[in-house]
């Protein structure tokens, strides 16, 4: 039998040649044939086992040394705009050692996450260890899965938790990320394909998956919304190019500027008033509104435009974005940043001093945001605080656009769409993912304001569609059906107001009774109500007119980076005025109706996981109160039992019918009441309680309440009642069982 080489001897070949490190080639280098490769195989399962070497597929090398061609991820420039990158795979136990990216000319421009293919020189430099040249760019978009971490004796395995995913997926040993048996998990595909199951890489340990920090990443695979952009998506997005200025309109002298959250992510609008000096139009405004023009780098048929028009909308939830479009679009060249050229649909609007829009022109131009601010950051100008960026706007800008907001304030009132007193919650999550506190979100006139000139603008653009007979997709939103009406009707008369019966019912009908119930104990119960009695807003290509907004023509413009529908719409204006090549194509036409009932879907299916998302959240923040007493309103009344919303958070928590007294209660479905058959007493949506917390469940969103006192006072006692088991006698039985039978017999012949 041949000398076998020792360890030692075998290490040292592996570090002076790292580019051949197969079995094989070691086994070639030492001259060993035969029986020999049997205890070759051998040693170098024990050096594996040792952690001298390092395993991958059917080569070896040193664990603490990379192989001379690997796959990297840029991690950014420095200071000094040097870029450097990671290794994908690292198992040794320092460190992974720190790599300069040497680009040669013609390489591609590459950016934090890309991944490459490169070729790596060890070099003898105390802030990095390799050098790496560009092979090939791999792009920055791996298969992503979540799932559930299941360990074993070779790492473990991912069971994703999407129900469609039946296929589990490997990990390896030293691509655990250190998650735990039973821990959530996301992974991303390492490797070729080949046969067994797909390999994985943990990339984040996310823990239990009823925690915080699982909560929306369960509802995106529960309801099915995209959230991995395919390659080609990736790779389209990753080639646009910034819009030219040929064929547009020079908007870059107009002070527009941006007013959002103040941690919005895109910024699809901007705005800008000022006095009309027309003499014809005394007192009047000129008002822009400008929107990032999507549809240049969307094109029809195009890979981004299939995904998103699959995607439909971004979906928001307390923790993350899915956005509708990959970032590069939807953050960067789309997304209307201040002092950077971008590209826009605008619309000039002329109103009178009542506020009423007496014309408007669209163009397609280029424009240059002066400003970037948040909601709060403006009314705090407006109300005499401003700050070093809002102060030199104050008085150029900020102040003619409250002016020309208060005259369509008072065309507004004039129209009476509806008015519904609806706070809304916003959840703060700290850097662990629990929420950090839960308030309603305060309301300034800033945006009352950015919400008025929406509107102006989305009007536009359907009665400019119109006017040019060409198809769109409009904004629809029905009045109240007559059953959900009559409900209504019930509960207002019930608290003493009236919704007259005999008329076309119209926004202003309800107004009054909103305002007749303002400031009174059902003030919050006739608010829900009606929000109750609306129907659901849908798209579609033939116009319903919106009976929300009290308006005839209505089509969404404004935010074509997060819903397709706006997308269609710039599209149809495109088209109408000759824009470009880039409008409604005929598919898009041809398949009008088809988006409109998918884009309304997806709407549907985003605001129910959004809904699931904050349950969830506000159960986790309130697991730790169980016992506790909160005051609440009722918002729901079934036969099952009571919904209630907590004033304090706004969750909606379910009292079970059998803790609601002892004694049987009657439901009446028309009016939405339970009326108890001993006492007579009638309970309703809109009522003040008392409740105690019993039950939070995380996983579910569930929150399980015990009534405790109603309207100020406690529950009248009724004849107590010791279960709902009632037997039937021997002798009714004896008759139902052979009931039974004979009509099994009948059946059977």
């Amino acid at each position: 039998m041949e000398q076998l080489p020792s360890k030692a001897q075998i290490l040292q070949w592996i570090t002076d040649n790292p580019g051949l490190v197969a079995k094989r080639d070691i086994a070639k280098a030492f001259g060993i044939k035969g029986a020999g490769r049997i205890e070759l195989k051998r040693i170098l399962r024990e050096l594996e086992d040792e952690g001298a070497v390092a395993k991958k597929g059917r080569s070896y090398r040193d664990p603490e040394s990379l192989p001379p061609v690997s796959i990297l991820i840029i991690t950014g420039p420095d200071a000094q705009g040097d870029v450097f990158a990671r290794p994908m795979e690292w198992v040794g136990d320092d460190d992974a050692p720190r790599i300069l990216f040497v680009p040669k000319k013609g390489d591609p421009a590459l950016a934090a996450g890309d991944r490459i293919l490169a070729r790596l020189s060890p070099v003898d430099v105390g802030e990095y260890q390799y050098e790496a040249r560009l092979i090939r760019h791999i792009g920055t978009n791996p298969l992503r899965v979540l799932g559930v971490f299941r360990a074993g004796a070779e790492g473990g395995r991912i069971v994703p938790i999407d129900k469609g995913q039946d296929k589990e997926w490997r990990v390896g040993r030293d691509m655990t990320l250190g998650a735990k048996d039973g821990e959530l998990v996301e992974g991303e595909a390492v490797g070729r394909r080949g046969m067994g199951l797909p390999q994985a890489r943990v990339t984040a340990v996310l823990g239990d998956p009823s925690g915080p920090r699982a909560v929306s990443l369960i509802a995106i695979h529960q309801h099915g919304i995209p959230d991995q952009f395919p390659d080609a998506v990736i790779a389209e997005a990753d080639r646009a190019q910034p819009a030219p200025m040929a064929g547009r309109e020079d908007l870059r002298d107009l002070p527009l500027l941006t007013i959002d959250p103040a941690d919005a992510r895109d910024r699809d609008d901007a705005v800008y008033a000022e006095h009309d000096r027309e003499p014809g139009n005394p007192g009047g405004f000129i008002v822009w509104v400008a929107i990032a023009d999507v549809a240049y780098y969307v094109r029809p048929g195009s890979a981004l435009d299939r995904e998103a028009r699959k995607r439909g909308n971004s979906t928001y939830f307390p923790d993350r974005v899915v956005p509708m479009l990959p970032d590069v679009l939807s953050g960067d060249l789309c997304s209307l940043h201040q002092h950077v050229d971008r590209p826009c649909l605008a619309v000039r609007m002329r109103l009178d001093a009542q506020g009423a829009k007496v014309s408007h022109r669209f163009v397609r131009g280029l424009m240059r945001s002066v400003a970037s601010l948040s909601y709060e950051q403006v009314q705090t100008a407006i109300d005499g605080a401003p700050d070093d960026v809002t102060g030199p706007l104050v008085d150029r800008v900020l102040k003619p656009l409250y002016a020309a907001y208060a005259a369509t304030r008072q065309a507004r009132a004039l129209r009476q769409p509806l008015d519904l007193d609806l706070p809304e919650r916003r959840i703060e999550l700290g850097e662990d993912g629990t929420v950090k506190s839960v308030a309603f979100k305060e309301r300034f006139d800033a945006h009352r304001l950015i919400e008025e000139f929406m509107i102006l603008a989305n009007v536009a653009a359907a009665e400019e569609l119109i006017r040019l007979k060409r198809p769109l997709l409009f904004r629809v939103h029905e009045e109240p059906t007559p059953e959900k009406l009559d409900a209504l009707r019930e509960v207002a008369e019930a608290s003493g107001f009236v919704l007259a019966k005999g008329q076309v019912l119209q926004t202003r009908h309800l107004n009054t009774l909103l305002a007749a119930a303002q400031g009174t104990e059902f003030d919050e119960l006739l608010n829900i109500s009606t929000l109750r009695s609306m129907t659901q807003a849908y798209y579609h290509p033939q116009n319903f007119g919106h009976f929300g907004l009290a308006l005839q023509n209505y089509a969404h413009f404004t935010s074509p980076i997060r819903r397709y529908s706006d997308l269609i719409v710039h599209r149809a204006l495109i088209s109408a005025h000759g824009w470009g090549d880039d409008g409604l194509s005929a598919q898009d036409v041809e398949t009008l109706e088809e988006t409109a009932k998918l884009i309304s879907d997806s709407e549907r299916r985003s605001m129910a996981a959004e809904r699931d998302t904050t349950d969830r959240y506000l159960a986790a923040y309130l697991s730790d109160r169980v016992g506790a007493e909160f005051s609440g309103r009722i918002s729901g009344v079934q036969r099952f039992g009571l919904f209630v919303k907590l004033d304090e958070t706004g969750a909606d928590g379910l009292i079970p019918i059998r803790s609601v007294g002892r004694e049987f209660f009657h439901y009446d479905q028309d009016s939405q009441t339970l009326t108890g058959a001993d006492t007579g007493m009638t309970i309703g949506i809109g009522q003040k309680v008392t409740v105690r917390l019993a039950e939070a469940t995380p996983v579910t969103g569930g929150l399980t309440l015990e009534l405790l006192t109603i309207e100020g006072g406690s529950l009248p006692r009724g004849q107590q009642r010791r279960g709902r088991f009632n037997p039937r006698k021997p002798g009714q039985a004896a008759a139902k069982a052979a009931s039974t039978k004979r009509k099994v017999l009948r059946t059977r012949r």
